[in-house]
């Protein structure tokens, strides 16, 4: 853990780049592993029922903001699901990630290089603000509660944050650390949370024939290491509050 809040940022970069110098880029491919297709798949249709049990039957006019959008994966996925690109962003702290997420996402979705801390962001702005993978990979507990406040600040009433995450911690990787829904419910105090746990065991799943992992996922759900979590901004009325064009 870093000694002072400022320092994780550049933490961060380091734990990703011991990361990146072991894992087999085919683990995370959609194309090459069955295990990340059955994931990416039911993360959007929890993702979809989340959000429209919450009221949104469409993302049409939605302001987005994704924080550590990566390649900007889950972006594309916003996208095919009708968000508007103009109305998306994703904030990405590793250089190299934003390059590929700009080079292959829609020109008018802005991605940020840089740390979301230092984010210009207006208070409000917000219909939804999307962490996936992202708390578990932040040690420093005040920069992490730091940065979910700040991301709550930038959610309008009737919005959200959405966090995808593991809840429990993996042994053989002391660079991460699970979120349990407990955590999510300290870092957003005042939201309605809306969780479900999901995803197959990562080294469970990858062990499986492709058709086998959703069956196994319904029949073992103890062996779901992830939640699916809309921390939700109380709001009068419902439906998308109407923000500035």
């Amino acid at each position: 853990m870093s000694s002072n809040p400022s320092d994780e940022p550049a933490a961060v970069q380091a734990r990703y780049a011991r990361r990146n110098a072991v894992a087999d880029a085919q683990h995370y491919s959609l194309y090459a592993s069955a295990s990340a297709l059955q994931a990416q798949q039911e993360r959007l249709r929890a993702l979809v029922q989340l959000w429209r049990a919450h009221g949104w039957h469409s993302l049409a006019g939605l302001h987005i903001t994704e924080v550590g959008c990566g390649s900007g994966g889950n972006l594309h996925d916003l996208v095919r699901l009708g968000a508007e690109p103009q109305l998306l962003q994703g904030l990405e702290l590793l250089p190299e990630r934003a390059a590929r997420a700009r080079a292959t996402l829609p020109a008018t979705l802005a991605i940020h290089a840089g740390d979301a801390a230092s984010a210009t962001i207006a208070p409000g702005s917000q219909h939804a603000v999307l962490a996936f993978t992202l708390f578990s990979s932040l040690l420093d507990a005040p920069f992490r509660t730091a940065l979910a406040q700040q991301m709550w600040h930038w959610v309008a009433p009737g919005g959200g944050v959405l966090v995808y995450d593991f809840v429990v911690n993996n042994p053989r990787n002391p660079d991460v650390q699970g979120v349990p829904l407990a955590e999510v419910r300290r870092l957003f105090p005042q939201a309605w949370l809306h969780s479900r746990r999901i995803t197959l065991a990562p080294p469970v799943a990858r062990r499986l024939p492709g058709g086998m992992i959703a069956p196994c996922a319904a029949l073992l759900p103890f062996l779901r290491t992830h939640r699916l979590t809309w921390a939700a901004k109380p709001a009068p009325s419902t439906g998308p509050t109407a923000l500035p064009s």
